[in-house]
């Protein structure tokens, strides 16, 4: 059994008890993902699986068998950033860091997830395929990662500057 992790094959573990994250992180040396309450609660473990979010310390990795996982450092490098990423750094939407892994996956999920017409509880047309990313859209997709730092306004500031400008030039 094999996966793509940010691009390269990798062989999954022998073990089908080994969560997603820690095959992330104790056997890929993939540190970006992080482990908070490893309880499905946070959203600190936030990786990308065939482009869309889940929670990686409760996924299997054995479920993520022939597909594509992207962790933060799949996202970007130093010297080439993610638009988000750089969104991040400008709005200060991070404090302590913790969390911003997570954060970051997670709204690139939720971008690619309103570019399919996949509504939020607080979407207003559910029939609509275009669903605007407007403050509270994103607040509400966000709510499953929490910032005990108290970034919220810049992360919500940072993913509005990334996909509001993206929404305008398509």
């Amino acid at each position: 059994m094999s996966v793509i992790v940010n691009g390269s094959p990798r062989e999954l573990p022998d073990d089908p008890r080994v969560s997603l994250l820690d095959f992330l992180r104790e056997r890929l040396g993939l540190p970006g993902t992080k482990k908070g309450c490893d309880q499905g609660a946070c959203g600190a473990c936030t990786v990308l699986l065939d482009g869309e979010r889940v929670l990686s310390c409760l996924t299997l990795a054995v479920q993520a068998d022939g597909r594509d996982v992207t962790t933060i450092e799949g996202l970007g490098t130093p010297g080439d950033q993610h638009p988000l990423q750089k969104a991040f750094i400008a709005h200060d939407g991070f404090q302590c860091g913790y969390c911003t892994p997570g954060q970051i996956c997670s709204a690139v999920g939720l971008a690619a997830e309103a570019g399919r017409g996949v509504p939020s509880h607080v979407t207003g047309d559910l029939t609509s395929e275009d669903i605007a990313l407007t403050r509270e859209e994103i607040r509400e997709r966000m709510s499953g990662n929490l910032c005990r730092c108290g970034a919220h306004n810049g992360i919500v500031d940072a993913i509005t500057e990334t996909y509001a400008s993206a929404e305008a030039t398509a």
